[in-house]
């Protein structure tokens, strides 16, 4: 598949910049799901330090890491495994606020999802959606950047709920994706993730991701209008300059996936924007940082990721992560971490 790489903009809490935060709309269903699995909404959020007034208004933020924090307290007082698929497969193109009316006003289905990229930022900081596709298929995928996030497994899957509601909205119930991808192992009951998707499901996957015909990106939306698209244009142009991240927070924003999809390179990685390698890392020694030090604290972030969620080999991350072998990864990791990756995997499945 030819890959187009448009990644949404993300803060991390690194070198003093702000933490990545997202709209509480994202989960406003959540104590409605708690009610529906018998727990009492109120008590399940004061015990992870939340107030249940916080859900009063869908724009009221929080933290990234705070928010994976409540769903993996909820997802062991409930002991419901899909709790994150529960939330999402509530939400929908509202969801995304401001958001929502561009991308219904768009022309096609392809715009839509391209204003959805580049604008995710402005509803949720610390990951971000891509769009890939070629003549024959499309993947909408949805990347976790935030570092030391707990329950990536629910905020994925409550993601890929999320985007499937969207491309129904864009689409029409006929719309159905080919493949439905998660980037983490497969659980013990899939009844729920099948019921919802009607699809193949594949669990331990590279990315979280929604494959489908790329014949819809050229659908036509029923609602279009070109002057009320300008105008949200505008307005959503004058929020992002005001959400607008640094270059390193840039680049950051684009490794992720660049890398699982073998991307990563010095000289891809500065095409994406419009500059030769030696500019990028001229820029980011300036800010002082480097190219190689951003993809090791990258491949860090998505090698702990893949030991805790997947089940994944390590000779497998390893070479997802375009190391020559298993051996060479493990030098890597025992650098970051101090210990190998099977030992680092076996200490956190013991602590859970």
């Amino acid at each position: 598949m030819k890959r187009y790489l448009r990644s949404a903009g993300q803060r991390t809490v690194r070198r003093g910049t702000a933490e990545a935060t997202v709209r509480i709309g994202g989960i406003l269903a959540l104590p409605a799901v708690l009610r529906s699995l018998g727990a009492n909404p109120a008590k399940v959020l004061a015990e992870a330090g939340f107030d249940l007034k916080l859900f009063d208004d869908p724009d009221n933020p929080v933290s990234y890491a705070a928010r994976g924090h409540l769903l993996a307290h909820c997802v062991a007082r409930t002991g419901c495994e899909h709790l994150g698929l529960l939330i999402g497969q509530q939400g929908g193109l509202y969801s995304l606020g401001l958001v929502c009316l561009l991308l219904k006003y768009s022309p096609d289905v392809g715009t839509a999802l391209s204003s959805l990229v580049r604008y995710l930022h402005l509803h949720v900081r610390g990951a971000a959606t891509t769009l890939a596709a070629d003549d024959d298929v499309a993947m909408l995928s949805y990347e976790i950047h935030q570092p030391r996030v707990e329950a990536t497994d629910q905020l994925g899957d409550g993601a890929v709920a999320l985007m499937f509601n969207i491309m129904r909205a864009l689409c029409g119930p006929e719309w159905k994706p080919v493949e439905v991808r998660f980037a983490h192992r497969k659980p013990k009951d899939v009844g729920a993730f099948r019921r919802f998707f009607w699809a193949p499901l594949h669990f331990d996957a590279e990315q979280n991701a929604l494959v489908f015909s790329a014949d819809w990106l050229g659908r036509r939306l029923p609602a279009t209008d070109p002057e009320l698209r300008h105008l949200l244009q505008k307005q959503i142009d004058a929020l992002a300059v005001r959400h607008s991240d640094d270059f390193v927070d840039k680049v950051r924003s684009v490794l992720r996936t660049a890398l699982v999809t073998g991307y990563g390179k010095a000289g891809q990685v500065a095409a994406l924007f419009s500059m030769h390698s030696r500019t990028l890392n001229r820029r980011l020694n300036a800010l002082g940082t480097g190219f190689q030090e951003l993809v090791d604290e990258s491949r860090f972030e998505i090698a702990r990721q893949m030991l805790v969620d997947s089940a994944m080999e390590v000779s497998q991350i390893a070479a997802l992560l375009d190391y020559a072998n298993a051996s060479a990864f493990t030098r890597a990791f025992r650098r970051w971490s101090g210990t190998t990756p099977a030992q680092w995997r076996a200490k956190r499945r013991h602590a859970a």
